[in-house]
């Protein structure tokens, strides 16, 4: 019997050595043309050459991520599908019932990168700080109205931290994606909303909305002038777009350990680290003990959050 076992792990090892020799699916469960679409497919075209295979961008979009994220979840644990998600992935188990478990079913590889949102205004609102947003959303509790791509996305879930952190009350309207949330800012259908970096840029730039704070921890060098939501008005606010990589539970942890390195790899490249800057993300390349620690503070916030907004699992 020991030696089957010896010949069965002996037997074991050049299999998960040879990894990869076919090409790997990269599960992004978004629609094409978003944020975490554009930097997968950024990572992938040099993921391939590092781990001399092709990577594949495969689009599984619906159901704010579970749809792609659960197809991962339950395929099989061989390295050769990989999830690139983003936040609503620690947001949606708070929100509704959910067909897989992300802690016990997802393995964690690499945090990739953060990206922070600004908190915007249309270009004729009155509010020029985001001081004047709360002074009047604390006179008209209820009335102020913010946009989002749907409720397990960051927008909201970001706004919803931000009114209970500034100790104020506004009316969340829900649209079907983040573009259509961002027009109804554009347009002044809303009186303002959250949206990250890349998807504003443009908008700021060509002063359609003001731009009154940024998420992130510090101020950002692509907005040097915009105030964080910490300093300017709610104590310890710190919210990202978070972008990371996970594979089914039960693949090899060396192939986990050859991904990440790759992964790396790919992000120290001067070419993929200046588009992430261009966009205002931050890269990080985590290791997957590191991920799992941040997704833990992740999970613990937004519990947190729709607790103590009284937000009923759907």
């Amino acid at each position: 019997m020991a030696a089957v076992a010896i010949s069965a792990g002996l037997a074991a090892t050049p299999a998960a050595a040879a990894w990869p020799d076919k090409p790997i699916s990269l599960v992004v469960p978004y629609a094409p043309g978003g944020t975490a679409d554009a930097l997968a497919r950024l990572i992938a075209q040099h993921l391939g050459p590092k781990l001399n295979t092709s990577v594949v961008v495969v689009n599984k979009a619906g159901a704010s991520g579970i749809i792609g994220a659960s197809s991962v979840a339950q395929a099989t644990p061989d390295g050769y599908t990989v999830l690139y998600d983003a936040t609503p992935l620690s947001i949606n188990p708070h929100l509704q019932k959910m067909p897989f478990d992300p802690q016990k079913d997802l393995t964690p590889v690499s945090l990739v990168a953060v990206t922070p949102m600004l908190l915007v205004v249309p270009k004729s609102s009155p509010y020029n700080s985001i001081q004047d947003l709360i002074k009047a959303a604390k006179e008209k509790p209820g009335k102020l109205t913010f946009s989002s791509g749907g409720q397990g996305t960051v927008q909201y879930m970001g706004a919803e931290l931000f009114n209970q952190g500034a100790g104020i009350k506004m009316l969340h309207v829900p649209y079907k994606s983040g573009g259509p949330g961002l027009m109804a800012i554009v347009s002044g259908e809303v009186d303002l909303g959250f949206g990250n970096l890349p998807a504003l840029t443009g908008h700021v730039s060509n002063g359609l909305v003001k731009p009154l704070a940024i998420t992130s921890g510090q101020r950002n060098a692509n907005f040097p002038h915009v105030p964080t939501i910490a300093e300017s008005a709610v104590k310890g606010y710190e919210t990202y777009e978070w972008n990371g990589m996970f594979v089914p539970s039960g693949t090899p942890a060396s192939v986990v350990s050859r991904l990440q390195g790759a992964v790396k790899e790919v992000l120290a490249i001067p070419e993929v680290k200046a588009k992430f800057d261009n966009l205002g993300s931050r890269v990080v390349a985590s290791t997957p003990d590191e991920f799992r620690k941040y997704l833990d503070t992740e999970s613990a916030k937004w519990a947190a959050t729709v607790k103590s907004a009284d937000i009923k699992k759907e």
